[in-house]
């Protein structure tokens, strides 16, 4: 008989595009951009007119924080 093969977990892209790390934090991609503008997004490397967002950086600085950085100074 031949043994099941083993499923490796797919490793993220270590660069994200701005729609991708808007798809994994879950908020509108206006409002990543923002957050990008006023400089609250860790990791974020322009490369010509393209923004890339390393995603290391990313998952990290959003662990355990509750809010939308990008709607924090605003109230």
């Amino acid at each position: 008989m031949k043994q099941p093969e083993q499923v490796e977990a797919e490793t993220p892209p270590e660069f994200l595009t701005v729609d991708e790390a808007a798809a994994l934090l879950r908020v509108n991609r206006k409002t990543l951009y923002e957050a990008i503008r006023l400089g609250q997004v860790p990791g974020v490397v322009r490369v010509g007119k393209a923004l890339r967002i390393l995603h290391a950086a990313l998952v990290e600085s959003t662990t355990g924080k509750g809010c939308d950085s990008a709607l924090r100074g605003r109230r």
